[in-house]
């Protein structure tokens, strides 16, 4: 029973990596993610080697692996380990995408708020974190 919200959290986790990795397989989300790929200090170079929706496909594989890796933890922590590496950098990323990303952060209503859709990240990237060290401490372990 004490582990019942890590699983949950990293079941939740692989599934929204694996969801929205498939999903930029799609010309509309390969154009959704464009703005905040051409203003990112860290990933805009791909723009110089892939087009809009090769670069989207290449985050989407990223992605869909990480999802999976993550799932394989429930059977070698070894995939927690790696999973969680690389969900924590893909969030890290993502997080820089309020302060690179040109009216990412508004003011409604006297309210100063980054784009929520961004800031859900801050959770994954806890959520990744945890795994990812719940997974080295296991492997310690062995």
């Amino acid at each position: 029973m004490k582990d019942i919200g890590f699983h949950i959290s990293l079941f939740g986790v692989a599934l929204i990596l694996i969801w929205i990795g498939l999903f930029k397989f799609t010309t509309t989300e390969a154009k959704a993610i464009e703005p905040l790929i051409v203003n990112s200090p860290f990933m805009k170079w791909m723009y110089n080697f892939f087009s809009i929706n090769g670069v989207s496909k290449i985050i989407g594989t990223i992605e869909v692996i990480t999802g999976l890796l993550l799932l394989l933890n429930y059977f070698t922590p070894y995939g927690g380990l790696v999973g969680g590496f690389l969900a924590t950098a893909t969030f890290l990323i993502t997080l820089t995408f309020i302060f690179s990303t040109p009216n990412a952060i508004e003011k409604i209503d006297g309210f100063t708020l980054p784009d929520a859709f961004i800031l859900k990240d801050i959770m994954a990237l806890g959520i990744s974190l945890t795994i990812f060290i719940k997974s080295y401490n296991e492997i310690n372990e062995l």
